[in-house]
């Protein structure tokens, strides 16, 4: 079984609603590429492009919560995840589908909107993308500022509704207010600085912390975070995970594609139904019980 932490998909939808989530060619994860492979749950992020007018951000991912509604949470077998509980009830033919937003600057500077889109289902929130709104800055931002007054408020909110705050994209400052203020905190899609210098990447100290909190880092197949060479394979893929688990991360590392998410993609995992060329290495070098904490348990059981 499979849960992965992030993709793009409803970005994609967002432009052209016409996609089959249930096998469009033109999608990295579709259902039928997920039931190949054991994809058991899936998050959905909800990223409203640099492109949309600030008035309109919020209208846009109203839009693709009824986006995911209407093409996702409509299939058959396929079930909405707001808990673990979800997560544990699903019937051996049932997929998982959750929400998460990816940036709040679709929420401006109302907590209420972050309120809304919690009773729509979202159950994991990243403050940033890679720049600054009213929450913090990204880690492209070069001011590098941590969260603002707005942003501790949004993390307690995610702490008292029980939601994830996720540290992918965040600043470096912002990082450690993070670990400071919240409870639920995790890294969806983000690799190990250590192995590949792009910003985006975790230096050792970040994963270190997030270990102690008892999270889980989402390992993503973003080639550009995986390798400073052309091509990443999956051989790219297991370095990082190894080198999680050698610091101790044996339960605190998983899997978070960010496919649709990308135009290149890894050698060998260009779409969900790929992850069997993943599977098959992972079970050449680790028990079954470690690879299946790896692609399931470790962030389910995160799951408050």
């Amino acid at each position: 079984m499979i849960f992965d932490a992030h993709c793009d998909v409803l970005a994609k939808l967002w432009w052209n609603q016409h996609l089959s989530v249930q096998d469009s060619p033109n999608l990295h994860t579709t259902i039928d590429g997920m039931k190949q492979v054991g994809g058991k749950v899936q998050v959905f992020a909800i990223f409203v492009p640099e492109a949309v007018q600030a008035e309109q951000q919020f209208d846009v991912a109203l839009e693709m919560v009824h986006l995911f509604k209407k093409h996702i949470i409509s299939l058959p077998n396929v079930k909405w995840i707001q808990s673990q509980e979800d997560v544990l009830r699903l019937g051996k033919s049932e997929i998982g589908a959750m929400l998460s937003l990816e940036g709040c600057d679709a929420i401006g500077v109302h907590l209420v909107r972050l309120q809304t889109l919690f009773a729509l289902g979202v159950r994991s929130v990243g403050l940033t993308w890679n720049y600054a709104n009213a929450a913090c800055d990204g880690i492209l931002e070069p001011r590098g500022a941590g969260l603002s007054s707005f942003g501790k408020e949004i993390v307690r909110e995610n702490n008292h509704y029980k939601v994830w705050t996720d540290v992918s994209h965040l600043s470096v400052r912002g990082f450690w207010d993070v670990i400071e203020e919240s409870d639920f905190v995790v890294a969806t899609h983000s690799n190990v600085y250590s192995l590949c210098s792009n910003p985006r990447n975790l230096r050792d100290d970040q994963i270190d912390a997030l270990l102690k909190k008892k999270s889980v880092i989402g390992i993503t197949f973003v080639p550009q975070f995986l390798t400073d060479k052309k091509e990443a394979t999956v051989d790219d893929v297991l370095r990082h995970l190894d080198y999680i688990c050698s610091r101790g991360g044996e339960y605190s590392v998983g899997f978070g594609s960010d496919f649709d998410g990308i135009d290149q993609t890894v050698v060998g995992l260009g779409k969900f139904k790929d992850y069997h060329n993943l599977i098959n290495q992972l079970h050449k070098r680790y028990s079954a019980d470690q690879v299946h904490r790896f692609l399931f348990s470790n962030f389910v059981q995160r799951l408050p």
